[in-house]
């Protein structure tokens, strides 16, 4: 059965949707409503809308919203039944028993313990076996404490082929088990194997304490990839994981420093910074900016100061475009000799210093030292631009100057943009006003340009009426959006709904609404709720928040009736023809039969 309709009113009772929303997003009260930058895209005016009335959000840009257990749905990327489970675990309440799919709960739960399980069967092979010493040799070359081993769990995988999966089918775990947490892989004549062999193997514990999955460094000599993580597993998704969170999240110092390796975080830890993380994965996503601004007011980013290095600090800048949280980076000099002179790898370029090397070399006063003269993100991009060009070259001076106009006029403060106009003038050698001029010339220009595409939209209003998601396109424009009346009439005011007593779900031309009209039809015969989230056991999160742009439109109540008898006889002249294309009888039959319904 589905979850109890006074269970979900409960929890939405409980669950206040700015306070939900605001810990997620920064909100500002204007008038009634609260603002926000949305968390589903990249904006730089807010156009996120929280309605303590409704308890509904919106964004008058992406279009995503609807009631508290869809924001859920959307922000943590989670099913239906998944996200009331994560607010009921926030509000203190007992979800109840449902006849929601046990199995994959259990599998969940399943995975969870072998990997636990895993973790210490690692962890004890790398303190006790003789099989371990290579392993132990790159711990101790690492320099690495055993009290540092010990917090973090580092591990090693043996060099045999099913070692962990003999010791942990002993513990009664099934093969299919082991290979849904990402343990092992099936071989080709039915078996099964170890995932990781011949490994240092880093467990990746999440804030909860369980262990999601691992990520593993390859011993020097070895073949093979360098780094290699558990696959995406029904716990494991390296998109949402941040390594070294579960520990950090407990520091007394003011901020996060985010590195690229695990290694870099466990070094960093060891040297006093307990405030190192790393995003899981190659890529920073959308997710690791929303938990690390979850996380702390403010983000180093230190990643390497090579091409590919500043390429993924631009990435993470892009992302944390929508948190509320101060960004800084640090860069650390390239790798040097005694006296000074710049090393040079093999390619004959500098050699980059990640924090590992760092701190080996110089200690953590100095690392504490670049710590504390980390660079805002504005500087950053115009020092990194900067970087780019020869400025006494007058063509590559032109070229930087370009560029450093587009980068200021990015800039919403008017302060911000005259702080870094005269900083990227003063590096160019002209006067700031003249800076300062490009760039509202570029603004206007980019206004214009972006007003012209608005207004080209306005000209193909079918277009602009139709849904995002392309899985609900509406076939006739002209009913849908009659449909769309009728469903946010029902929903502001039950008490239209005798005036539908003979419009059946069939005259719909739209799948989608016809869904909806008949949900509510069915929710309002049995007295429940007629809120979007209410709906939102039968409809996927993107149809949610379609429903909650149809209800967000405005409507006067003053002329409700009227309003839906227009709304009614559009949709039976438009079903009504859609009939005729099929035989002109039926046609005026239903017509006829409509009509009576109505008493027409």
């Amino acid at each position: 059965m589905a979850i109890p309709e006074q269970f979900l009113e409960e929890l939405k009772a409980r669950s206040d949707i700015v306070d939900v929303v605001g810990s997620y997003v920064h909100l500002t009260q204007k008038g009634s409503n609260y603002w926000g930058l949305c968390p589903f895209h990249n904006e730089k005016s807010p156009s996120f809308s929280v309605s303590p009335e409704k308890q509904m959000c919106y964004c008058f840009g992406c279009h995503k919203g609807g009631g508290v257990i869809n924001f859920i749905r959307e922000i943590e990327n989670l099913e239906f039944v998944d996200a009331v489970k994560l607010l009921a675990q926030r509000a203190g309440m007992q979800m109840p028993e449902t006849g929601e799919d046990r199995d994959a709960l259990r599998r969940k739960a399943r995975a969870l313990d072998a990997n636990k399980a895993a973790a210490r069967f690692y962890h004890d092979y790398l303190m006790k076996s003789p099989g371990a010493s290579r392993v132990r040799e790159y711990v101790q070359q690492r320099r690495l404490s055993h009290q540092i081993v010990t917090r973090f769990g580092l591990g090693a995988a043996p060099a045999e082929w099913d070692a962990l999966t003999r010791f942990l089918t002993d513990k009664g775990f099934t093969k299919m088990e082991l290979i849904d947490a990402g343990l092992a892989a099936a071989g080709k004549n039915g078996g099964v194997y170890d995932k990781f062999r011949s490994r240092l193997m880093l467990p990746v514990i999440d804030t909860n304490g369980s262990v999601p999955g691992f990520t593993s460094r390859i011993l020097p000599g070895d073949d093979g990839p360098k780094y290699l993580n558990s696959p995406e597993t029904v716990v494991f998704k390296k998109s949402r994981l941040v390594y070294g969170l579960n520990i950090a999240r407990r520091t007394k110092r003011p901020n996060l420093i985010l590195v690229e390796g695990n290694i870099d975080v466990i070094s960093l830890h060891q040297a006093g910074f307990d405030n190192a993380v790393a995003a899981m994965g190659t890529a920073f996503t959308a997710d690791h900016a929303r938990i690390l601004g979850g996380a702390t007011h403010e983000l180093v980013i230190c990643y390497d100061n090579d091409a590919a290095g500043k390429k993924a600090i631009e990435g993470a800048l892009r992302e944390l475009r929508n948190v509320d949280v101060n960004v800084r980076v640090l860069q650390l000099p390239n790798a040097a000799d005694a006296a000074g002179r710049v090393l040079l790898d093999e390619k004959g370029q500098p050699m980059k210093q990640d924090p590992d090397d760092f701190i080996k070399r110089f200690g953590p006063a100095a690392f504490e030292k670049y710590l504390s003269g980390s660079a805002g993100q504005n500087d950053y991009r115009l020092d990194a631009l900067q970087g780019e060009f020869d400025l006494t070259d007058e063509d590559q001076r032109l070229a930087y100057l370009k560029r450093a106009v587009e980068t200021v006029a990015a800039l919403q403060s008017p302060i911000e943009r005259e702080i870094f106009g005269n900083k990227a003038a003063a590096a160019a050698g002209i006067s700031g006003e003249a800076f300062a001029q490009e760039v509202e010339r570029f603004r206007r220009d980019r206004f214009r340009r972006e007003k012209r595409r608005q207004e080209k939209k306005d000209l193909m209003p079918a277009a602009q009426l139709q849904p995002r998601d392309r899985s609900i396109r509406y076939e006739n424009v002209r009913s849908a959006r009659a449909e769309e009346g009728v469903i946010r009439l029902l929903v502001r005011d039950a008490s239209l709904f005798p005036m539908t007593e003979g419009l059946s779900a069939g005259s719909f031309s739209s799948p989608f609404l016809a869904q909806v009209y008949a949900l509510l039809r069915e929710r309002h015969g049995g007295g429940l709720s007629l809120d979007p989230d209410s709906l939102g056991e039968n409809l996927t999160a993107e149809q949610v928040s379609h429903l909650a742009g149809v209800l967000n439109e405005p409507e006067s109540p003053a002329h409700s009736q009227k309003a839906m008898a227009d709304y009614i006889d559009i949709i039976e002249t438009e079903a009504a023809k859609r009939m005729e294309g099929v035989d002109p009888l039926l046609a005026a039959q239903e017509k006829y039969r409509q009509k009576k319904a109505y008493g027409g």
